[in-house]
């Protein structure tokens, strides 16, 4: 939506969205009405692509403070064609942990984007399984994404169960939905927490300002409940290794309850965690963190274990895996520096 429509003839222009609002819809606008339709828009983005002409409600153009009434008509294009949901095979390696019949684990290496995605349509997991796998089944209304039951952030390493057939995508499903899943992530995170071991009980949705990032919304007033414990298990001065379980799994769930207590993750460029938020003042400590930075250039957090019931045979399994060589580096760099801290170089 960043081109005047001006500038294209109709055939270049392409509909990406068809939307017929329902009958019971309330006057809303329409900038908002799609924003909450419309994947990884903002509502900068929705208001030009409005102004634009790339909107059109029953055949014509309108303005953003346009509301929407029961019935309307309305169309969303874009100057390149839409995709598919036809998933490209490509022969990319797996880290296969565990596999059987119905289901396998595979260990995700930080960087790999988990699903095909705007910026993102190859490469990725899913591009792979379709590549080592035939006729993976999809959970309703996940289409283009087989064998997924759930995902981590693309710059997020760890575990992940992929469903092989029908009756282990439902039993994983359940599980999931019933929170019955078991899941242990590592996050490095800035600080001490206080109390060390804990329980991070609030309400996480989507940003009211930038879509692209969960917030924290401590009163219950938006947003879903999301329940993270954690515990510290060592501490650094300046950052701690923390041990996080899910008892639910929202949107980047670890990542914004870390950082609504103070102690965002180390290198989250998403949630402050790339800057300097605890230490000393002296440059030599700057450069350090600087250098830090770049042997884990990611937000430091690993899913290492994940523990469920056979979705066939109902055996409880549980799986572990090693911290990747980045988290294993940042990590002894830290404890060697802290162990090398002297007398009133702290602060």
């Amino acid at each position: 939506m960043s081109e005047s429509p001006e500038e294209f003839q109709e055939e270049e222009l392409f509909e990406h969205h068809h939307i017929v609002v329902d009958k019971k819809q309330e006057l809303l606008r329409i900038d908002k009405f799609l924003m909450d339709r419309l994947p990884n828009v903002t509502r900068n983005k929705v208001q030009t692509g409005i102004k634009e002409g790339m909107v059109k409600v029953n055949a014509e153009q309108v303005k953003p403070n346009y509301k929407v009434r029961p019935g309307d008509d309305i169309h969303v294009y874009f100057t390149e064609p839409p995709r598919d949901d036809e998933v490209v095979p490509e022969d990319i390696p797996l880290n296969i942990v565990f596999e059987d019949d119905h289901l396998l684990i595979v260990n995700k290496p930080a960087g790999m984007v988990v699903h095909p995605a705007y910026q993102n349509w190859s490469g990725t997991l899913v591009n792979a399984l379709a590549y080592h796998f035939q006729n993976l089944p999809e959970m309703e209304g996940n289409d283009g994404r087989p064998g997924l039951v759930h995902r981590i952030d693309k710059d997020t390493s760890g575990l992940l169960v992929i469903a092989k057939t029908e009756k282990g995508m439902a039993g994983l499903a359940k599980q999931f939905f019933d929170h019955s899943i078991e899941r242990t992530y590592y996050a490095l995170v800035w600080g001490e927490p206080d109390p060390a071991d804990g329980t991070v009980d609030i309400h996480l949705g989507r940003s009211l300002k930038d879509r692209r990032i969960t917030t924290a919304f401590p009163d219950g007033d938006f947003g879903k409940t999301a329940i993270t414990h954690y515990k510290t298990l060592k501490q650094m001065h300046y950052v701690s290794l923390v041990q996080c379980n899910l008892e639910t799994g929202r949107t980047h769930q670890i990542r914004a309850h870390m950082r609504w207590i103070g102690h965002p993750l180390f290198n989250d460029a998403t949630y402050g965690g790339d800057q300097i938020r605890k230490g000393t003042t002296f440059t030599k400590y700057k450069q350090f963190v600087q250098n830090c930075f770049k042997v884990m250039p990611r937000q430091a957090l690993h899913a290492k274990t994940l523990g469920f019931k056979h979705p066939v045979s109902g055996e409880f399994m549980q799986f572990d895996s090693e911290l990747p060589e980045d988290f294993v580096n940042v990590l002894d760099k830290w404890e060697s520096y802290t162990n090398h801290i002297q007398p009133g170089e702290e602060e």
